[in-house]
C-alpha cells in the first residue's frame, strides 16, 4: 500500500485537479457545487474508515455513531455561539472523545466480533439521538443552524453564509485533512498498522503493542468521521437522526470498496463515483438503493481491487517501473536455496 513515491507527472495532475477544485464556483452552478461539498465530506468520512478498514484490518460498520455526534455537537455550539470555527471544532472534539472511550472497549475484539461491536454502539447512538428529545430534538432533529461566519475573536470574520463561500472552506479543510492522511499512513505509524493487519501475531512477537495502535487506529478515524459531520451540519442547517443509521456507515464502506481498500485515493474516488452514480439513478427511480447495489456489486465482481486497480494494472507513464529482481539483490539464504534446487 505503500506504492511507489509520486512522480513529477503525477504531481502536476494533482496540482491540476486542486487548481480545477478552487475554480469550480466560478464555473459552475449552485447545485454542482452543494454535490462537490457532498463529494468532499464522503472522501474525508471514507479516507478515516479505511485507516482502519485497508491498513489496520478492522471493519467498523459504526463510524456513523461518531459522524452524529460530530454533526449533532457543531449544531448545538452553533446554535449557542455562531462560530464556525468554534462548532467545527467542538464537533471534531466530541467525536474524538466519544472514539476513546468506545474505542478502549471495541479494540479487545477483531474480526466480526469487532464489526458486531461497533455495528451495536452505533446503533446506540442513534437510539439516544431518536429518543433524547430533549437534547436533539428527537424524530424533529435539530433546525435553523446558521451557517455561521468563520471567525477568530481579534483577527478575522469571514462570512461563509454564501454555499461557494463555504465549498471554500470544506475544500480547504477536506484537502489538509486528506494531506494528514497521507503522511500518517506512510510514517512509522501507518507501517505499524500494516504489519498488525498483515500478522498480528509476528507484531506482537516484534515487540508491538497491538491494542494500543488499534486503539490510536480508531480514534483517528473517529476524528475523521467527526470532522465530516461537523462541515454536513452548516450545509443543510439542519441535522437528524438518520445520520447515526448503519446506513449512512455503510457509505464509507461502499465508497472505499468501490474505489479500492489497497489504495490511499480509493476512498477518494469511490466517494466521487458513488455521487455520480447515485445522482444519475435518483432521477429515473425511487427505488435508487436496488440498482446502486447491482452497480456496486457488477463493480465489486469485475473490479475485486476497486477501480483504482485498473490503473495499477496499466502501465501508466507517471507509474514507474518495478525494478526487477536478479540473483545478487536476493537474500543470502534464498540464493542457497536456488543453488541447491538447480543442483
Amino acid at each position: 500500500m505503500t506504492g511507489h513515491p509520486p512522480s513529477r507527472l503525477a504531481m502536476l495532475l494533482l496540482a491540476a485537479l486542486v487548481l480545477a477544485l478552487f475554480l469550480l464556483p466560478w464555473v459552475a452552478g449552485r447545485y454542482p457545487i452543494y454535490l462537490a461539498i457532498q463529494v468532499l465530506i464522503l472522501a474525508v468520512f471514507s479516507v478515516g474508515f479505511n485507516l482502519l478498514f485497508g491498513y489496520s484490518g478492522l471493519l467498523s460498520f459504526g463510524q456513523a455513531g461518531f459522524f452524529a455526534i460530530g454533526a449533532y455537537g457543531c449544531a448545538k455550539i452553533l446554535l449557542a455561539v455562531p462560530n464556525l470555527l468554534l462548532g467545527l471544532a467542538g464537533g471534531v472534539a466530541a467525536a474524538g472523545i466519544a472514539a476513546v472511550v468506545l474505542g478502549i472497549l471495541s479494540v479487545r475484539h477483531t474480526r466480526i466480533y469487532f464489526s458486531m461491536l461497533t455495528l451495536a454502539f452505533g446503533m446506540m447512538i442513534f437510539s439516544i439521538a431518536w429518543k433524547w428529545r430533549d437534547f436533539t430534538g428527537g424524530d424533529d432533529g435539530l433546525v435553523g443552524i446558521p451557517r455561521a461566519p468563520l471567525e477568530i475573536p481579534g483577527l478575522l470574520s469571514i462570512d461563509v453564509s454564501a454555499m461557494g463561500h463555504y465549498y471554500y472552506v470544506v475544500l480547504v479543510l477536506s484537502l489538509l485533512a486528506i494531506a494528514a492522511m497521507y503522511r500518517l499512513v506512510h510514517s512509522p505509524l501507518g507501517l505499524t498498522l500494516q504489519a498488525i493487519r498483515d500478522s498480528e501475531t509476528r507484531a506482537e512477537f516484534a515487540g508491538v503493542p497491538v491494542r494500543k495502535y488499534r486503539l490510536i487506529a480508531f480514534i483517528i478515524a473517529g476524528l475523521y468521521a467527526g470532522l465530516a459531520g461537523a462541515l454536513l451540519t452548516p450545509l443543510e442547517n439542519t441535522v437528524t437522526p438518520p445520520v447515526a443509521h448503519w446506513s449512512t456507515s455503510a457509505e464509507p464502506v461502499m465508497a472505499t470498496l468501490l474505489g479500492g481498500v489497497h489504495s490511499f485515493a480509493g476512498p477518494i474516488v469511490g466517494a466521487f463515483f458513488f455521487f455520480m452514480i447515485k445522482d444519475v439513478i435518483v432521477r429515473y427511480t425511487e427505488y435508487w438503493l436496488i440498482w446502486f447495489g447491482v452497480i456496486v456489486v457488477a463493480l465489486v465482481i469485475g473490479f475485486p481491487g476497486g477501480i483504482m486497480s485498473i490503473f495499477a494494472k496499466r502501465r501508466l507513464p507517471w507509474r514507474p517501473a518495478r525494478p526487477s529482481t536478479t540473483q545478487s539483490d536476493k537474500p543470502a539464504a534464498t540464493q542457497r536455496h536456488d543453488r541447491i534446487s538447480e543442483d
